[in-house]
């Protein structure tokens, strides 16, 4: 099993650096490309000249650049600039439809996710689909306009995760994304950091830009994609992420997502081809 694993990722990197020489070395202005990771699979740190449209239509991935974290769950995608270094873990198989775009076509200033429309998922479909079968150069070119178009309209959503440079408070921070428990107390992570309540507080908005109750509900939320997407009950993975009752959870989920957890699941579900679903309640 060890070498069967081993052997996969070693394709899956092969594949990535040839799929990196082809984002390059294309005269096209726009490229779209599919590929499918396996679970486990991190590609390196890397940059690509143009700006990059990464969707997950299955699975989940978490991208990582030196000043945050952005989860891209099911029906998702993260906007990359151009030139920006990241990296990548797959946290449950992956099928993805990246599309990278010139920049004299399109800017982006920052990563973003943003939820992916039915239009834009259809748009991607039809490019990713003249690798087999060409179609006329004027399709083509409504096809990338109208994409590009849709794009700029796709709404964002707050999946994007800061990360601090203080080394003792990003030990405390991925410690917790392995192990989110929505009650931990800001005095907790003072007392482990040997520092008052009121200077944990000033250096936490400092170093991540937002409150240390408002990054722990993010973090939470970010931990709950994986399992909902793979098909596990609402009301256990809300549990285990330490809220103490499911319309909390709840809430949260649709601050983030838009969406209920149970819809979500739903979605993912429908995506992965599944053909039953445990009913949860509705919330």
């Amino acid at each position: 099993m060890a070498k069967i694993k081993s052997r996969q990722a070693m394709l899956a990197l092969e594949e990535h650096e040839r799929s990196l020489k082809l984002i390059d070395g294309t005269n096209e202005p726009v490229l779209a490309l599919h590929r499918i990771y396996p679970t486990g699979h991190r590609t390196p740190p890397h940059s690509h000249s143009r700006v990059q449209i990464w969707c997950a239509r299955r699975g989940v991935v978490l991208v990582s650049t030196a000043d945050g974290r952005w989860m891209i769950p099911p029906g998702h995608g993260l906007l990359i600039p151009a030139g920006l270094q990241h990296e990548a873990e797959v946290i449950s198989n992956v099928e993805m439809h990246s599309i990278y775009v010139h920049p004299d076509l399109f800017q982006a200033t920052s990563p973003r996710v943003v939820e992916i429309t039915d239009l834009a998922s259809s748009l991607i479909s039809e490019l990713l689909a003249e690798e087999h079968q060409p179609s006329a150069f004027h399709r083509q070119g409504l096809v990338r306009a109208l994409l590009l178009d849709e794009v700029n309209r796709l709404p964002e959503r707050p999946l994007g995760l800061p990360f601090p440079d203080n080394q003792r408070l990003a030990a405390l921070c991925r410690e917790f994304l392995n192990r989110p428990v929505a009650r931990v107390e800001i005095d907790d992570w003072a007392a482990a950091m040997g520092i008052s309540r009121r200077s944990f507080t000033r250096l936490f908005r400092k170093e991540l830009g937002v409150s240390f109750v408002t990054w722990r509900q993010q973090a939470c939320i970010f931990a709950s994609l994986p399992r909902l997407a793979a098909g596990e009950a609402v009301t256990n993975v809300a549990l285990d992420a330490g809220y103490e009752n499911i319309p909390a959870f709840t809430t949260m989920f649709r601050r983030m997502l838009g969406s209920s957890p149970r819809a979500y699941r739903q979605a993912a579900r429908q995506r992965n081809g599944a053909t039953s679903l445990q009913e949860d309640a509705v919330y």
